[in-house]
């Protein structure tokens, strides 16, 4: 279980690290499955012709069993409450991340949108995050190889997602792409910097508005993370008669002024 003291950090921070959610064994497992499906050999560096090869969705079983860790979901319920997220078996995107002196042209500070608007839904570039978070819980990377500073671990931006809550308010249900919160990044770097490194089994669960990204990989050894999101049985709401708020909630309510509950 999250200790009060880290799920204080969560809502202040924007994130927190939870070690060890998966074994290294799952983690090397998971490696072997991945390594076969970028095409490259894992003993011969000339086959690592790409800054960054991108996977889709995985459901085999060392996936299905990382993300459904008990200590995982335990979290998820600390943070977002039982019966307000939905289970998933499988872990989205992997960005892996090879040695290169090339620009890997993905590394710019962004948070993650979570929902089509009107646009067709594999439209990506035009999907959308408003202040309610509809669609998406916690923005998740899990670590399936060790990362250390030199293995391009993904940047954040501590406490970025407090000042994303006002910026979003104004916006109502529509919210704003990617796109539209360029002026809003550039306006939070002046906040501390964190690095996601840890070990393979490591997770970090993240508030979705928080602000992060990746960077390119110059030195390191090759980067295996998934970035799945946890998704929302409906949006957050910011006014609970009950008062009964989530970690999540209480941040994006904290980013307005209106303290834990009313």
């Amino acid at each position: 279980m999250l200790t009060d003291a880290q799920i204080a950090a969560f809502v202040a921070d924007g994130f927190v690290k939870v070690d060890g959610v998966f074994s290294a064994e799952t983690a090397a497992d998971g490696r072997e499955i991945l390594w076969r499906a970028t095409g490259c050999d894992p003993d011969d560096p000339s086959t690592w012709t790409s800054p960054v090869i991108r996977l889709w969705d995985h459901s085999e079983e060392p996936f299905a069993r990382a993300v459904t860790a008990p200590p995982l979901l335990e979290a998820f319920d600390q943070l977002v409450v039982p019966g307000r997220w939905v289970p998933r078996i499988t872990l989205g995107s992997w960005p892996i991340r090879f040695p290169s002196p090339e620009p890997p042209g993905d590394d710019g500070w962004h948070v993650d949108v979570s929902f089509p608007g009107d646009a067709a839904r594999d439209d990506y570039l035009s999907w959308r995050v408003n202040i309610h978070s509809k669609g998406r819980a916690l923005l998740m990377l899990f670590l399936f190889s060790d990362v250390g500073a030199d293995d391009a671990p993904t940047r954040i931006r501590v406490g970025s997602h407090l000042r994303l809550a006002p910026v979003l308010e104004p916006l109502g249900e529509e919210g704003a792409t990617v796109f539209d919160l360029h002026d809003f990044y550039t306006a939070t770097a002046d906040l501390p910097e964190a690095l996601a490194t840890g070990e393979a089994g490591d997770v970090y669960l993240c508030h979705p508005f928080l602000v992060h990204a990746a960077q390119p990989n110059r030195t390191g050894r090759p980067k295996f993370m998934a970035q799945p999101p946890l998704l929302l049985r409906e949006p957050c709401s910011l006014d609970r008669p009950d008062g009964a708020y989530s970690p999540v909630e209480q941040a994006i309510r904290q980013g307005l002024g209106l303290g834990a509950a009313r």
